[in-house]
Formats: C-alpha cells, structure tokens, sequence
C-alpha cells in the first residue's frame, strides 16, 4: 500500500479504503488526492478516534481520478450508496416518495401518483411524507372535478365505463365532452395543487353568478357545491406562508454519539410533509460534514430540489451540492442559512422537532436495553443486532418468507428480505423456516446477527437450529410464540414469559410483529395477484389478450362476477360457451383467510 500513496496524483477524485477482507470502509472525496489520502497516514495527523480505528483497519486503497471536483462529487455519492461503508455517515432510507403528477403534455391531463420525476412536460406536486394527506387531496379531486382515473387511451372512443355511470368521472372517452371545459378544468386542479385556492373560488363564484344570470341553474348547483368543497380543502391544507413558495428547511440536532435531522417540504407556501432520520456513531464528525452527508444522500434519490434549501449550518462543499443540485433540476438552487423573517422561524421549528426526535429515540434506545435481553435469554454477550424470520401461507398455497433487521436501535429496512417458498410444495411450516434461514444466511457475504428470532414454536425453532447447523452458522436464536406470548430457548425445557411488560419483552415481541407485519403483507399482495388472474387463466380459450379485455371491460373480476351472460357475450371475442364457463369458474372462486 505504501507503493500506491507514493504514486497516487495531486488530482480531483475519490478514493476507497478496504480492510483485510476486501469490504470497503470507507469512500472519500478530494480535490487533491494525494495530498488527502496521505494524511490519514501520517504521524502528526490529528484524527479523531473513529479515523483513527478505521485507518488501523485499512490495508488496501484504491482511487479514481475525476476531470473537475463536480465529479468526483458524484462519484462519491453513487459508491457510498452502493457499498454503504462502515466509517462512512450513512442515510438509512430506502424509502421513495410520492408526488402527484398532471399530465399537461397530454391531450387529456390525468392526475396519478409516481415515485419517479421525469422530464416530460407533465407538472410535479409533492413530495408528500406521510403519504396520507396526499390521498385525501387526491380523493378530493378525483371526487370533485371527476377527471378519469383509468389508463385507457382517452383519443380512442369507447363505451364510458362504470366510473361514468356512478357520477365518478366526466368520461371524455365517450366523446361527449368539450375540450376546452376540460382544460379549465385541469386549470382549477392546478390551483388547488399549487394552494392558490383564493383565486380559485374567485372563479368559481363568477362561474356560478354567470350561470344564475343566464338561467342555467344546474349547472350554478354544480359548480356551488364545488366551492363549498374547495372551501372544506382550503382548511384542511397547512398553509404557512404564501409567499415562502417552494423550499425545503434542514434543521439538525445531536449529543454525544448521534446526529437528528428534521427535514420540511414547503410547496406553493404549504406544508406538504416531513422527514427525520438519524445518524449513529458520528462522534468527531463536525456539523457541516453532516449536513452534507445529508443532503448528498437524500437529493441523490429520484428528489428534485426545491429552488431554496434552508439550513440550520451550511454543508461542506456548499458550492458543489448547489451546482449538483442544479445539474439535476435544470434549476437554480440556493443553499442558506436564513436569519430572519418567516424562514428563519421555520428553521427554528426544524431545529426544535430535530431536538424532541433525537430525545425520543434515545428513550427507545433505552427502551431496547440488549443487556437485558441477554440476562433474559440466557445469552452472552448481549446482542447488538436482531434479525427476525417468518412464513405466511394458506394451506401451502402462495407460501413467503419474511426477514427483518433491528440495529441501533431501530429497524434497519434495507436488509429486510422477502423469499418466496417455490422449492416446497405442501403445507410443511417447518421444511420453509430451514429453506427461508438457508437462503438469507446462505448468501456470500450475508450478514448473521447475534441473536436471531423466529416467530413460531418449538417446531419452527428447531427447523431453524438445523438450518444454522447446516450453514455452520454459530448465532443465538429462539422462537417466540403468541397466546400467550413466549420465548423458546434451546436447552430449556420451560419457555420464557414476555408478557411481564419488562423493557426486553417488548422489544422483543415488537420485532416478532414487525416480521410477522412484513411477511403477511407480502402474502397478501401475492395471492390478491392471484385471486385477480387464475380463475381467468384456467378457462379454456381465455387467453391473456382476452382476459386483458375482460378486466378492462368490466373493472376487476368483481365486475365480471356480476355481469350478465348477455353483458360478457358483447365482449369482443367472448362466445356464449366462454362466457357461461367464466361465469361458472368466477362464481365458484371463494376468499379465504390469511395465515402466518
């Protein structure tokens, strides 16, 4: 290694340590690669003493030399995402986030909700996190202007469907409506996404007084009752201040080990949502260092920045972020420390909610004392992650797997995993726990933690010690079951109360609903899936072009379910011996519980 710190540049670029095992501890950025690579190593550097371990780990380095710092910049940030090295500040989110979007380019306009911005004329409202205010806006409008929901091609007339029928949606795919009504209606969308509902109602009421003057009462009715919902939406939107715009504020807090951010999204002077993460183990790391962790790692995401981004300290490599930003929006974008006014007292705000989230999550830390864990298993040493397992099925049908990860006091969701049972057939709960532990521990490089849970009995927990016998995988492991809820610890014969309400039992039984969470939810998607298509697909002469009809004709296989023999025979392609045999394989498909 030391012939390489001899010949590496005096360049932009980034640079890797690796450790004994080849892993990457860490992945850096440097406008002079030599001069920054070489003071890690040299004696009279003063780093602090979490560089200080990790350079005693470093046997390996590798660099890349970049034209400008700009990329260099980018670089780093793709390999810190995709190697998620020790030493590095990490953002555990694995989360997209969700935005409405207006499809302006489109002869219709649609409003539907993506996890992905592109450039393609369409308008972008969001992001908004927690996603649930987003539904009601987007349930209000739906209901209100009653634009199409549907993904059919609305240049080609068709039938309006049933939406149409029950009042749902105007149906410009019946051709009966008038292009330039529906752009101003679009238009009157656009201004309650953007909040600028007073100039809305404004011509609303003038809509409405035009109709009553020329006698068209039904039509001053519908646009009344428009107003009085625009009305109801107005107080439920937060608005903050018209005039802020469009602006994200970054407030950070931290104690000895750990760093709080408070992330707020103001759209259109509204606030649309927040994030809060926290980093662990960040003891010497200075705050602009953080904050540009953060905003290197969250804006790297399908997130377009905001024009301005307000900041409790600016980040390290201000100048670079920006003009990265900026690459990414097409955009200008500022990032400043406000001082006063309504942005400061917004800053204000994300420091105070950085501080109350930092405190909170310390109390669960507390909460989740591992040392109590340990005295409570019978276990040595106390664990400092928890990985979890179970298998959710119905009578062997659509069987998964569940895996979930807890560290640092949290779960840590990008090492969940979802396994699907293919390789066992039949209801065999135990032969699925060994296939589920086999597949995740088996993997190269598959991270073990130190004590593992498995929801279940003596049975599943068994399965699972043969499974880790197999592997050669020496880790702690015990089932807990329900009803009442209890551990089952190898070598004991009795299992373990947790339902004492002691701080370990908790922790405990929340990691085993958490799994129990992850695993039935997969479940449930997989066989809605297949309730949807496999009554369809085992009629002979239904075909995936006819059943693509069918569903498309009718809504879902409810709507199938109620048609008429006479109703399915106007399908194009649907004879009556098919569409008698449809109505006897759909109406004999009965729902069942789920099972895990």
């Amino acid at each position: 290694m030391l012939e390489k710190l001899a010949d590496i540049p005096e360049r932009p670029g980034i640079y890797l340590f690796r450790d004994a095992g080849g892993r990457v501890l860490y992945v850096g950025k440097a406008k002079g690669l030599k001069s920054r690579v070489r003071s890690y190593f040299q004696r009279s550097s003063s780093l602090d003493a979490r560089k200080s371990a990790m350079v005693a780990l470093v046997r390996d380095l590798e660099y890349t030399v970049t034209s400008n710092e700009l990329e260099a910049f980018i670089l780093e940030a793709t390999l810190i995402k995709q190697y998620r090295p020790r030493y590095n500040i990490l953002l555990r989110d694995d989360k997209s986030y969700p935005y409405l979007r207006l499809t302006l380019s489109e002869k219709w306009p649609r409003l539907d909700v993506v996890r992905r911005i592109r450039r393609d004329g369409s308008k972008y409202f969001g992001p908004y996190v927690p996603s649930g205010g987003m539904w009601e806006l987007l349930s209000f409008i739906r209901n209100t202007f009653r634009i199409p929901t549907c993904s059919y091609s609305l240049d080609k007339r068709m039938r309006p469907c049933i939406q149409h029928q029950i009042n749902k949606c105007i149906a410009p795919c019946g051709g009966a409506v008038d292009h330039d009504m529906y752009m101003r209606t679009i238009h009157e969308i656009r201004l309650v996404l953007e909040g600028r509902n007073k100039k809305l109602l404004e011509q609303l009421e003038k809509q409405m007084a035009d109709h009553s003057r020329e006698m068209r009462y039904e039509e001053a009715a519908v646009v009344r009752d428009r107003i009085r919902a625009v009305r109801t939406v107005c107080e439920t939107q937060n608005m903050v201040a018209p005039e802020l715009g469009d602006m994200d504020v970054i407030g950070l807090a931290r104690d000895e080990s750990r760093a709080a951010f408070k992330l707020l999204f103001i759209r259109s002077g509204i606030m649309t949502g927040y994030r809060q993460f926290l980093f662990s183990n960040v003891d010497g790391e200075p705050d602009p260092g953080m904050m540009k962790s953060l905003i290197e790692q969250f804006y790297l995401k399908e997130i377009i920045a905001p024009p301005l981004i307000a900041v409790s300290v600016l980040p390290e490599d201000q100048d670079i972020l920006a003009r990265w930003l900026e690459e990414k929006k097409g955009a200008r974008v500022r990032i400043v420390v406000p001082s006063r006014g309504a942005r400061r007292q917004l800053l204000s705000m994300a420091i105070e909610n950085a501080e109350v989230f930092l405190k909170a999550e310390k109390h669960m830390q507390d909460r989740g004392n591992t040392e109590e864990i340990a005295g409570l298993l019978g276990i040595q040493p106390a664990p400092s992650d928890i990985g979890a397992f179970d298998i959710s099925n119905i009578s062997g049908k659509d069987p998964v797997g569940g895996y979930v990860y807890w560290a640092d006091g949290g779960f840590r969701k990008e090492h969940y995993r979802h396994i699907k049972m293919d390789a066992i057939t039949g209801p065999d709960d135990y032969a699925m726990m060994r296939e589920m532990v086999r597949r995740t521990f088996g993997r190269p490089g598959a991270h073990v933690p130190d004590l593992v849970i498995i929801d279940g009995g003596p049975g599943q927990l068994q399965a699972s010690q043969q499974a880790l016998q197999e592997l050669k995988v020496r880790t702690a492991v015990v089932s807990i079951a329900k009803d009442p809820d209890r551990a089952f610890i190898p070598g004991r014969a009795e299992p373990v109360s947790l339902e004492d309400g002691g701080r370990s039992g908790l922790l405990l039984r929340r990691i085993r609903d958490e799994v129990h969470r992850f695993a039935i939810g997969y479940h449930k998607k997989l066989r809605a899936r297949r309730i949807l298509e496999s009554p369809l697909e085992s009629i002979p002469g239904i075909g995936k072009k006819r059943r693509l009809e069918l569903l498309r004709h009718f809504g879902s296989l409810e709507g199938i379910r109620r048609a008429s023999l006479e109703e399915l025979i106007s399908v194009r392609g649907v004879h009556r011996s098919i569409a008698e045999e449809i109505l006897k394989t759909v109406n004999t498909t009965t729902k069942g519980g789920v099972t895990g």
